[in-house]
């Protein structure tokens, strides 16, 4: 078996509770299933958001389904600046102190006190993946990635193991960029 992986990259998009997406959308409305994503059980949706910041906003922004326990907005760097917002790196799930932002749907509008973060990159594990490549959950690594022009090691990226995930690294937009990231782009863990 082949220690690489997939490197994907995680374009902006929401996570949203059942009750935020009701007053976005309307008493009763349930998400409407674009593609599904490559971790099981995760899918894009058809409804879109504006995410507003103090100084501007992204319009037409992914909702991921399913709903979740918390409001979670995952931006690049370069989107959370431009908006004005102070967005930390959060694995995601921790947006205790993070940034705060308005979500404006077709039917209403919700204050996010906390929420807004630049996702940590991170590898999705199996536990037999994680054996394989000789990690563990919540292990920081670094990881090559070749590519056509811009080839490098991204350090301080998270290993995240449960029986749910499928093997991938998730990169943001801004880290996408940096590297010359390309579809059906691999990465290694490296030793340094």
């Amino acid at each position: 078996m082949s220690k690489e992986f997939i490197v994907e990259t995680s374009a902006r998009h929401v996570h949203v509770t059942k009750e935020t997406l009701e007053v976005l959308f309307g008493a009763g409305h349930e998400l409407t299933k674009k593609k599904d994503l490559s971790q099981p059980g995760q899918f894009a949706c058809e409804e879109r958001v504006t995410v507003v910041g103090p100084k501007k906003e992204l319009a037409n922004v992914s909702i991921l389904g399913p709903c979740r326990k918390a409001d979670q907005i995952e931006l690049s760097a370069t989107d959370a600046r431009s908006i004005g917002i102070a967005a930390p790196v959060r694995e995601s799930g921790d947006v205790a102190g993070s940034g705060a932002c308005k979500l404006v749907g077709p039917c209403g509008e919700v204050e996010v006190k906390e929420g807004v973060i630049v996702a940590k990159r991170h590898i999705h594990l199996t536990p037999a993946d994680a054996e394989e490549l000789g990690v563990t959950n919540g292990e920081i690594v670094a990881v090559k990635i070749d590519s056509a022009d811009r080839s490098a090691i991204l350090c301080d990226t998270v290993c995240r193991v449960s029986e749910n995930y499928a093997r991938a690294m998730h990169i943001d937009t801004d880290e996408s960029n940096a590297v010359g990231a390309g579809r059906n782009q691999m990465g290694v863990i490296v030793k340094l």
